[in-house]
């Protein structure tokens, strides 16, 4: 399904998922893929219950086989000399969502994803956020309809005690980067989380 397809990861700092992603790059390269791990210096630095930056980076090297791409220098060349067939940024935070819909690129992972959209190449995102249908609802809304860019499909994942929050159902990352690929949206879009 992804054979020869050369994949980027871009992650950033929604550390609660990393889980739940590492086992999506297994999925992508079971289908073919080449898989190239690209992090944000939040991901890099952060210690947390989760873990710490150099215990993730450890276990994407070990799930990728890549050494992890942590500067803007090093994803700068995604545009013009190595490029990717597709950028994934899984898990997309708001903070990440609101740069990337307003031009701002001040991580690797930012990088990457604008060398990619310069290659007319499609970026997938995974959101992961609290606040996508607060403060950061017009940058969602500006993203769902740019040009080469697509969406793991997402939905509430606590509408009740956290109502603005939004996360990509990460088990479709492969249809759905299969159907970024055709410059397709995978449908449905809005999905409905099981309830905890």
């Amino acid at each position: 399904m992804l054979q020869g397809k050369r994949i980027g990861l871009g992650v950033t700092a929604s550390h609660c998922t990393y889980e739940e992603v590492i086992p999506m790059i297994k999925a992508l390269k079971d289908a073919g893929a080449e898989v190239v791990p690209i992090i944000t210096y939040s991901v890099k630095t952060a210690a947390t219950r989760f873990g710490t930056g150099e215990e993730w980076i450890r276990k994407f090297e070990e799930a990728t086989g890549e050494k992890v791409i942590s500067s803007i220098v090093a994803a700068e060349p995604f545009g013009p000399v190595t490029p990717v067939d597709c950028m994934i940024i899984a898990p997309l935070t708001g903070n990440s969502m609101s740069k990337l819909a307003n031009a701002a690129t001040d991580s690797p992972v930012l990088m990457a994803a604008k060398a990619t959209l310069r290659n007319d190449s499609p970026v997938l995102l995974g959101i992961s956020t609290n606040d996508a249908l607060g403060l950061n609802g017009p940058n969602l809304m500006k993203l769902l309809h740019t040009k080469n860019i697509y969406f793991i499909p997402f939905g509430q994942d606590d509408p009740y005690k956290k109502p603005n929050s939004l996360i990509s159902d990460f088990t479709q990352i492969v249809p759905a980067t299969i159907a970024a690929l055709k410059k397709t949206q995978l449908q449905p879009l809005l999905m409905i989380h099981e309830e905890n």
